[in-house]
């Protein structure tokens, strides 16, 4: 658990900069250089995953339950992760109406695929990992939001053609995620 919790604190600190030292990030960044900073950004966030796939593993080995969700909650769950791709391509599709209307799509995609996994795994490493993820991005999303209003920042509005686009795109992923990729990725099959 302990490799877990640290690639979690690697992982989740470096992409919490903005939410708790902006000024902080703003000079280093001045400092160092844009290229440098990407390139020490993108390492620790890299460390940071690999160990929580590490940490993650090992935790799965030894599992310590805390509660049997109902199998009700793997259902929801399922329909809340197709919500997240659908809003994960949202954050990279362009012109679409989701990003116009709710600004931080991918934010709300990892609150919302974090909350889908935690609700439909009760053993204590999933709640880590899940949580942690979880309470990030609301904390994210609201210092979006403050800063984006602070700016003035304005969102074009979208196109139907762009917004069916991206949700076809989204579904289409979230398809291929559950009935192939998450077996082959995580060992777990959603739908098997």
């Amino acid at each position: 658990m302990a490799y877990l919790i640290l690639g979690l604190l690697l992982f989740l600190g470096v992409h919490s900069t903005r939410i708790v030292a902006d000024s902080w990030r703003t000079r280093v960044r001045a400092r160092v250089g844009e290229q440098a900073f990407k390139v020490i950004y993108s390492v620790l966030s890299l460390g940071g995953f690999l160990l929580i796939i590490w940490g993650f593993g090992i935790a799965r080995e030894a599992p310590t339950l805390l509660w049997l969700p109902p199998n009700g909650l793997r259902h929801a769950a399922a329909l809340l992760n197709v919500l997240a791709f659908l809003l994960f391509a949202a954050a990279y599709g362009p012109g679409n109406a989701i990003r116009a209307r709710l600004h931080h799509p991918m934010v709300l995609g990892t609150k919302t695929w974090a909350l889908a996994h935690l609700i439909a795994n009760g053993n204590l490493a999933h709640v880590v990992l899940f949580g942690a993820f979880l309470l990030w991005a609301v904390l994210d999303f609201i210092s979006l939001r403050q800063r984006d209003r602070a700016q003035g920042i304005q969102y074009p509005a979208g196109t139907a053609s762009a917004t069916v686009l991206t949700v076809v795109i989204g579904v289409g992923i979230a398809a291929v995620f559950a009935f192939w990729l998450h077996g082959l990725l995580i060992g777990v099959k959603p739908f098997g």
